[in-house]
């Protein structure tokens, strides 16, 4: 990659018109010199024809040439004349070209209006034919229509004439088909039987013996309405409904009672209670069946009848429920587990109850370009010398007074590549970003990460350009590089403020707060301050002696001593609000960070607090939450199928890892180390993380990196008396560090160590067979000459027939005359006798190599 990729070339600046030298500086003290060299850029206009320069253009070309001072550095009159001419030769070019590609899409046009109206006839031919034959198809159907009407109708006069009853008419042209098939029935029957044709009037014997048997049957039932034990007893009365038992004495008193009863209003069946049924996404069949009110029994009986054969105490899921919640007449209310969040009020607030806030301003930018340093001298502080390697490794929060009396609050994010998620956990939390650019390195690859962070959380931006009082300082070079990510400052005619400053002088410092004030008067940043809190953690640790500690920026409401809140999957009561000079607070609200003691675990970083009325509130959210998650993770296992697990375990056979525990001081840390170490490796080898936490390393882990044969990686934290004790009984590596590229650094070396090593082969010599000798004992031996390199008894070699690899092996022997030697230089004879194979023929090529092990290393 050049030094100049993605950026513009150096410029001198200013008043160089020649060659000279630039001092580059980098970071941890690097410098390199640029030899920079200022061109101008000349434009040739041609002359016109019919202007003065045209007509004379020998003598206008000599005297241009002979200008000094219209001629670039170094270019003799014959260069200019080449130059112009290819000049000249380019623009005829252009102008050819022009003229074939309007020729070309003037054919392709016209070549489109042809294929174009062909298709159109072709579509056209094509109706036609279409129309044609479905008009063909229609005269065809009525010819058989009425070809059809026409036997009908013929048909039925033949009928007519043979039963001599009807007059000789046509069919009725609204249906030829039943006039054909009313007379059809006598005329079969009397042409089938073959005697006189019958008057059709008269029914058959067997019609009338059935309307006879019909009429006795309707006789006798209305007999036996009449006198119900009376006449014979006949078997098939004895088994009918009529002929039954009749009513005993004492239904008969039952049905009086009720009739006496219901006429005075008594004993009437009350009416069903429909009921709003709570349907949670899993319910026992006992549970439901008390939400409605209903016997269990018969919601056992409703699921049965459904095909599902469960008992009382058994889970149903609740689209069944819902089922039978219907069949029973009920409503089905949908409820979720996740409502007991809805405890965390979430009402809008009034606008008269708002009330200004102080501006939450995040510091971002690249590696040491200064955004700590000039925090520092913003707040007249030294949090630089507390930091390890000189650069920050944690979020950090302060709250600082404006010389003008206002407040300002400041979120400092560190500038390292591992630390993404800090820096966008800031970008999201904030109010203004000021982006701070080093004025002698100008735009780094962090910087346009934290472009990014800002204008995907689409807050305003403030360029604070940064070591203005170094002598190579250059910020017109920052913001024309700003330029190519769509940065437009003001002096460049855009929007983006921009500042220059120097923290180690204080120059341009009140111009920046300033400017933060401005941009925050037209924001109109307003809170509610009498309300439940709500804020976003910044940060999070396990601190030896306060248990576990969260940095909150309080966003909205006030968060007082001895609120219960919830914060992801942990809650807690404030037992202490610390603010940023270490000073215990008894409130904090918008737009003030704290730390916030009095939690019942290690929160992660980027989880939002609220404050909830009760205690049995917050367990119930923070259980819900915590359940979710391990559902969530185990159904993310679940999900993969047994090809899939196999797959992977097939996969992993050749993949090598390197194990290892993380704990480090905060929560943001662990989290950008851990996604630090997952970018290791690669398709060979790799890092598993078995686990990582806050806060210092105890027996536990030293236990669970002895059973997993891993090392424990700490920082920025230490190992108590009694885990390093047992790490050094068990034999466990603890390895400390403060700085994360370092820690970087040596597990890279340590993945390193378990890749295989690279093959090389080195070619060191040819042989040519020219003869064969078969040697009793021995087998074929060939007679070589060596016409390159050397050949070595302990090398590799290859047999080539026609150019053809045929066999690969040793060597048996290698002889020089009748003496067993190591090695023959080339131009001499030997022997050689292959390895377990014979087949060796004269003018083969024996090739001689040595094989050599390369150690890898991860990039």
């Amino acid at each position: 990659m050049s030094d100049t990729d993605g950026k513009k070339p150096l410029g001198l600046g200013g008043g160089a018109r020649g060659p000279g030298q630039v001092k580059q500086s980098f970071s941890h003290g690097r410098t390199k010199s640029v030899a920079v060299e200022v061109k101008r850029k000349r434009v040739v206009v041609p002359t016109k024809p019919g202007t003065p320069g045209a007509t004379g253009g020998a003598s206008g070309t000599a005297t241009h040439l002979g200008d000094p001072s219209k001629r670039p550095a170094g270019i003799t009159d014959a260069e200019m004349e080449r130059r112009l001419a290819a000049l000249r030769a380019a623009k005829a070019r252009e102008q050819e070209d022009a003229v074939r590609r309007a020729e070309e899409e003037k054919a392709r046009e016209e070549d489109r209006q042809r294929r174009r109206e062909e298709l159109e006839a072709k579509e056209r031919e094509e109706r036609e034919r279409e129309a044609a034959l479905r008009a063909k198809a229609e005269e065809e159907e009525r010819a058989a229509r009425a070809a059809e009407e026409a036997k009908i109708a013929a048909a039925a006069a033949r009928k007519a004439d043979v039963l001599g009853t009807r007059p000789k008419a046509a069919p009725a042209p609204e249906a030829p088909v039943a006039a054909k098939a009313a007379p059809a029935a006598p005329a079969e029957d009397t042409t089938r039987g073959g005697a006189a044709p019958r008057a059709p009037l008269a029914p058959r014997k067997s019609e009338r013996e059935r309307d006879e048997r019909a009429t006795d049957r309707d006789r006798g039932k209305v007999k036996g309405d009449e006198g119900r034990r009376a006449g014979k007893l006949t078997l098939s009365d004895a088994i009918s409904d009529e002929g039954g038992r009749q009513r005993s004495l004492a239904a008969m008193k039952r049905k009086q009672e009720k009739a006496r009863q219901k006429a005075m209003g008594f004993g009437q069946k009350a009416e069903k209670q429909v009921r709003d049924v709570q349907l949670p996404e899993t319910i026992v069949v006992s549970e439901l069946a008390n939400r409605m009110a209903e016997r269990a029994a018969d919601v056992v009986k409703a699921l049965m009848k459904m095909g599902m054969m469960v008992t009382m105490n058994q889970t149903i899921d609740a689209d069944t429920a819902e089922l039978v919640i219907e069949e029973f007449g009920h409503k089905a209310v949908r409820v979720s587990d996740s409502d007991v969040e809805q405890a965390i009020e979430t009402v809008a607030d009034r606008s008269e109850d708002l009330r200004s806030r102080p501006p939450i301003v995040t510091i971002m930018g690249h590696v040491d370009h200064g955004k700590t340093s000039l925090l520092d001298a913003i707040r007249k502080a030294n949090v630089v010398s507390g930091e390890a390697g000189g650069i920050t490794q944690h979020i950090g929060a302060y709250q600082v007074t404006t010389p003008n009396g206002s407040l300002v609050s400041f979120l400092d994010t560190p500038g390292h590549a591992a630390f993404t998620s800090m820096r966008a956990r800031g970008a999201q939390v904030t109010d203004i970003v000021v982006l701070v650019v080093a004025a002698d390195d100008a735009v780094m690859p962090q910087t346009i990460e934290a472009i990014n962070h800002a204008k995907a959380a689409k807050v305003p931006m403030i360029v604070a350009i940064n070591k203005c009082d170094k002598p190579d300082a250059n910020p017109q070079k920052v913001r024309t590089d700003l330029l190519q990510h769509e940065v437009v400052v003001e002096q460049m005619s855009g929007e983006v403020q921009d500042v220059e400053v120097s923290a180690k002088t204080g120059k341009g410092l009140d111009n920046l707060l300033e400017a933060i004030a401005l941009q925050a008067e037209l924001l109109e940043l307003r809170a509610n301050p009498n309300r439940a809190a709500s804020g976003a953690v910044i940060e999070a640790k396990l601190d030896v002696g306060r248990g576990p500690v969260a940095t909150v920026l309080v966003q909205n409401g006030t968060l007082k001593k001895g609120d219960i809140f919830v914060v992801g999957e942990k809650w807690g009561k404030v037992r202490a609000l610390i603010n940023d000079k270490g000073e215990t607070v008894p409130e904090a609200g918008p737009s003030v960070p704290v730390e916030v003691l009095g939690l019942n675990g290690t929160p992660e970083a980027g989880d939002v607090l609220n404050v909830v009325e009760t205690e049995a509130q917050a367990r119930e959210i923070a259980d819900y939450r915590e359940k979710a998650a391990k559902d969530k993770r185990a159904a993310a296992g679940a999900a993969t199928t047994l090809e899939q697990l196999m797959a992977k375990a097939k996969a992993d056979l050749d993949v090598s890892e390197l194990p290892v525990l993380v704990k480090a001081d905060v929560q943001g840390s662990a989290e950008a180390i851990i996604q630090a170490l997952e970018k290791v490796g690669n398709d060979e080898v790799r890092v598993r993380v078995l686990h990582y936490g806050v806060g210092a390393i105890t027996d536990s882990d030293v236990g669970l990196a002895e059973a997993s044969k891993a090392p424990i990686i700490g920082f920025n934290v230490r190992a108590n008396a009694t885990a390093r004790n047992s790490a050094q009984q068990k034999g466990v590596e603890i390895r400390y560090y403060s700085i994360i590229y370092d820690l970087i650094d040596d597990i890279k070396k340590a993945a390193s160590g378990l890749l295989k090593a690279e093959v090389r082969e080195n070619f060191i010599g040819y042989a040519r067979i020219q003869e064969v000798f078969r040697i009793t004992g021995v087998g074929n031996v060939a007679g070589c000459l060596v016409t390159e390199g050397v050949a070595r008894r302990s090398a590799g070699v290859r047999l080539l027939r026609d150019n053809v690899v045929i066999h690969e092996g040793t060597l048996k022997t290698l002889k020089r005359f009748k003496d067993e030697v190591k090695e023959v230089q080339s131009g001499q004879e030997c022997g050689m006798a292959f390895e377990r194979y014979d087949d060796v023929r004269a003018g083969d090529v024996i090739e001689i190599f040595e094989r050599e092990e390369v150690q890898r290393t991860l990039a």
